[in-house]
């Protein structure tokens, strides 16, 4: 029998009747494309709330039938299968649109008659409501204010979702934080890091601390180093101006790759509550100190292979620094991680999409071997999820030489007939829930504000002349100087002529 994890879910209510989801910023890039479908594959395999009605609202003034077009637009499979276009039209059928502004309070009064018009054919007294703010930080005070005093529900349960960024740096982190509150108790807030909601990243409890044999070996007497890589293969495209006010290190690192350490590094939560997981994520980031400037390596990527450079996007500011590749190296000072690099990795404008875990072990014992390679586990978060762990073993045959190989659980090899969720999918059920397991808490971000901001301030140039990022060519690995980096953290390149031979995904 399969072993049995004890209920991840929290006892707080579940929103099962009576329940209106409101999308802000329903005309955006982000609701087309991943909450509006995260939202119908929670529909089409009936985890939303029976009789659930969902309502679009931003300042685009469009009809319904545009409101459904651009809603579906970016579900997968619709034109092929005849099943999937039915649960479409029943998912039109529930959702609706309202247009308006976000600072005036006649814009969400007129919100509010809409909503209390589709409660009015709900039965009994409860009335929930899911506001969900696909939106930029800019409006997410406003909005959330004329929410809580124009369309908070008085007879039911009241949960909103705000999307990253959650601020720049340390100060603006925490006055939005503040603002925030005066509204929102932290009980009603669930701050979104879609990392959190990848297979492989709620993986990592299980793998951790369901195994014996990884959790022996899951400290400094064992690991020389980890690193934790993002790469993308395209550049800016056109978005250069959001980007070059973010960043990389805000845009990716801040967030979903401290996050990533976190649960790989933090101690063994007492349970599985969401208060016991996040206690323990924030104990083990306040053990880290602030990124050192000779801890980090930035780049910008410049035209190659046909493709245009950064500074080549008409979006992107003349002359900018922003680093559009950054590497950092992070040290965890307590008695488990002592000493150890956690290396973290980002780059747009590289040789392939791809973001994983590859911690590596220390050498084996010198003397009957030499020059082997070194144990690597290795989590592939995406695309394509993994986990391998590489060890050496004997070549097979008459000869002892020893052969670099791998324990390999390739997800669509080992789970042939599993569909694997998308991250926003799980978030948004485990907001239905009342889970904040997956959630960022309050000062959480606080303590991750702290790590990145002198590093930021110092690439912003508010502690004196900024930093001019290297060159690295557009499809390459990253800058040239990234293996001396690595290197100077203990990291040791795989043996010439080994390679993971599932690395190239497109076989399955």
């Amino acid at each position: 029998m399969a072993g049995v994890i004890p209920s991840m879910q929290s006892e707080n209510h579940e929103l099962k009747d009576n329940t209106v989801i409101i999308v802000f910023g329903a005309s955006g890039d982000l609701a087309k494309k991943k909450t509006f479908p995260a939202l119908f594959g929670l529909y089409r395999d009936g985890f939303l709330p029976r009789d659930v009605k969902i309502v679009g609202y931003a300042r685009t003034k469009m009809d319904e039938a545009e409101f459904h077009k651009r809603a579906t637009s970016y579900i997968k499979n619709a034109d092929n299968n005849e099943e999937i276009s039915k649960k479409i039209d029943e998912f039109k059928k529930l959702s609706t649109y309202v247009s308006g502004g976000y600072e005036d309070d006649a814009s969400f009064q007129n919100l509010e008659k809409h909503i209390a018009q589709i409660e009015s054919g709900y039965e009994g007294e409860e009335r929930h409501r899911l506001f969900y703010l696909a939106l930029p930080p800019s409006v997410f005070i406003p909005v959330a204010a004329h929410c809580k005093k124009n369309c908070y529900s008085k007879k039911g349960i009241n949960r909103i979702i705000v999307e990253k960024p959650f601020g720049k740096d340390l100060e603006s982190c925490r006055e939005l934080l503040s603002a925030l509150k005066e509204h929102w108790t932290e009980d009603e807030t669930f701050r979104i890091d879609h990392y959190l909601g990848k297979e492989m990243v709620k993986n990592l409890l299980v793998l951790r601390f369901a195994n014996v044999a990884m959790g022996a070996a899951w400290d400094k007497n064992s690991v020389s180093n980890v690193q934790i890589t993002f790469k993308e293969p395209f550049g800016t495209e056109g978005r250069g101006g959001y980007f070059d006010e973010f960043g990389m290190i805000r845009d990716v690192l801040q967030n979903h790759l401290l996050q990533v350490l976190s649960i790989l590094t933090m101690e063994r939560p007492v349970s599985f509550s969401a208060e016991d997981i996040r206690d323990e994520k924030v104990k083990v980031l306040r053990a880290i100190p602030p990124i050192e400037r000779s801890d980090t390596l930035l780049g910008q990527y410049v035209a190659a292979n046909g493709k245009p450079g950064y500074l080549d996007d008409d979006t992107v500011p003349h002359n900018s620094v922003c680093p559009t590749f950054a590497a950092t190296t992070l040290w965890i000072h307590n008695p488990r991680w002592e000493g150890v690099p956690f290396i973290l990795k980002a780059g747009k404008a590289l040789n392939e999409a791809k973001v994983e875990v590859r911690m590596q072990f220390k050498d084996v014992t010198q003397g009957i071997f030499k020059d082997i390679s070194r144990n690597e586990l290795v989590l592939r978060i995406q695309p394509s999820e993994a986990v391998y762990l590489k060890l050496n073993t004997k070549t097979p045959g008459l000869y002892t030489r020893a052969l670099p190989t791998e324990m390999d659980l390739t997800y669509k090899r080992r789970f042939t007939e599993t569909k694997i969720p998308e991250a926003y999918e799980a978030l948004i059920l485990d907001a239905l829930k009342g889970d904040h397991s997956n959630f960022v808490r309050d000062d959480e971000l606080d303590v991750a504000w702290k790590i990145f901001t002198p590093i930021l301030h110092w690439i912003d140039g508010k502690s004196g002349q900024r930093p001019k990022p290297v060159p690295y060519p557009y499809g390459s690995r990253g800058p040239k100087e990234l293996d001396a980096f690595a290197a100077k953290y203990g990291y040791k390149r795989s043996s010439e002529g080994y390679s993971w031979p599932v690395t190239n995904m497109a076989a399955l």
